[in-house]
């Protein structure tokens, strides 16, 4: 915590606790016996993460940044996922250094050298992770976009965060067909 700035307290809230991955996690554990235990700690950066992205998202339209210092922090942290889809493809696919993605983090995001240095370690230790949480962001967005075209003044954004979250983890196409099979039934 002492190397975050208290302007993205709010981000680091929703994505971590509630509506994030406190809430999903919890939800995860009170499933039904129909689910089998692994699916009840089970993970999936794409589901689970991009939960957390979209839940910064939803912060937003919850009224959570309160001041220009808290929306700023929200767009830090946008600027920062946005570097690391440069720097875990610059690693894996074009092979830069260590040194080359630390630069690159550190001109172009807000975090501290602390944090940069963990983030890179995580994205040389493990491929792909930090895209896996965009394209869940953008999965469930796209969703809900298309939920709301598709269901108009029908659409509740309680009902389909429950339908996100009530089967516990599963892969985005398991998640899109449930969601199609939602709108069809609406």
């Amino acid at each position: 915590m002492p190397s975050r700035p208290l302007y993205v307290i709010p981000s680091l809230t929703a994505h971590e606790a509630v509506p994030g991955h406190h809430l999903q996690g919890a939800l995860n554990q009170e499933l039904s016996e129909d689910i089998p235990q692994f699916r009840k700690n089970l993970y999936l950066s794409a589901y689970g993460e991009g939960w957390g992205l979209y839940t910064e998202f939803l912060a937003n339209e919850m009224g959570i940044y309160t001041t220009p210092f808290e929306h700023f922090g929200k767009l830090t942290y946008e600027m920062w996922r946005a570097c690391r889809l440069v720097v875990d493809t610059g690693i894996h696919v074009f092979g830069w250094s260590r040194q080359k993605a630390v630069d690159f983090m550190t001109e172009n995001t807000a975090l501290s050298i602390h944090e940069v240095n963990t983030e890179i370690d995580r994205y040389i230790s493990w491929p792909g992770q930090a895209l896996s949480y965009k394209i869940g962001e953008l999965k469930i967005r796209e969703l809900r976009n298309l939920t709301e075209e598709k269901l108009g003044s029908k659409f509740d954004i309680r009902e389909f965060h429950e339908k996100i979250l009530e089967k516990g983890t599963l892969t985005l196409p398991i998640l899109e067909s449930r969601i199609f099979d939602y709108i069809s039934k609406n």
